[in-house]
């Protein structure tokens, strides 16, 4: 007898993604491009006139890219939907203007809304001007690109869907808890107020609104 085994239940060997590769036409220029957006500068290798690789690493992103000569034969431009998970749309953006980058306004995806230009990063909807109405997690966006045309979008996820993350609870950066930290505060505030009185074991509650919220589960009231 032969017994089906689901393999969303098997444990399988981890592939941790590392690297993205980016065609660009001038590695000097796209180097001082992404050094101007703040990221790591992790590497650069050169072998003559042949070969020329350079690696830069986002804040808190536990993956990387990659761009120089002779390293892919792709296009220059044609890496489009390249996303960055921020947990506050608006600040990025902010960020980013302050260091000289174009970016988009930020929109959200409308459902049958017709503003005469399709929006291919939103999975068929439409760009609508503004942050998603309801601030829900993975609903608010602004993109930017690099001076090849490579497409960025900046996502902002607050919440993620279950499943999404296992094991244990992790920060990729300082902003990021402090981020998560203020959502706690901000909804055990709103806790205190059904309760109609001072929670003396908040880090209890704190603790398990952070667990719930990276795991996807129902976040505590």
């Amino acid at each position: 007898m032969t017994v089906a085994v689901n393999p969303a239940k098997v444990r399988s060997t981890d592939m941790k993604f590392e690297l993205a590769v980016i065609p660009v036409s001038d590695v000097a220029h796209a180097k001082e491009f992404y050094a101007n957006l703040g990221w790591r500068f992790d590497a650069e290798f050169t072998n003559g006139s042949d070969f020329h690789i350079i690696q830069f690493t986002p804040p808190g992103s536990g993956a990387s890219v990659i761009f120089g000569k002779n390293v892919t034969p792709a296009k220059p431009g044609s890496a489009q939907g390249l996303y960055l998970i921020v947990s506050d749309i608006e600040a990025a953006r902010k960020e980013l203007l302050a260091r000289g980058v174009k970016v988009s306004e930020v929109f959200h995806g409308g459902d049958n809304v017709h503003t005469g230009t399709d929006e291919p990063y939103l999975f068929g909807s439409v760009r609508v001007t503004g942050p998603d109405p309801q601030r829900r997690t993975y609903h608010s966006f602004a993109s930017f690109s690099d001076p090849d045309g490579n497409g960025w979008v900046l996502q902002e996820v607050t919440n993620r869907l279950p499943g999404r993350v296992e094991g244990d609870t992790t920060f990729a950066s300082v902003s990021d808890l402090a981020a998560t930290l203020r959502r706690a505060a901000a909804a055990h505030g709103e806790h205190e107020k059904l309760t109609g009185e001072h929670d003396v074991n908040w880090p209890d509650w704190y603790a398990e609104y952070i667990v719930n919220e990276q795991a996807g589960k129902p976040l505590p009231k």
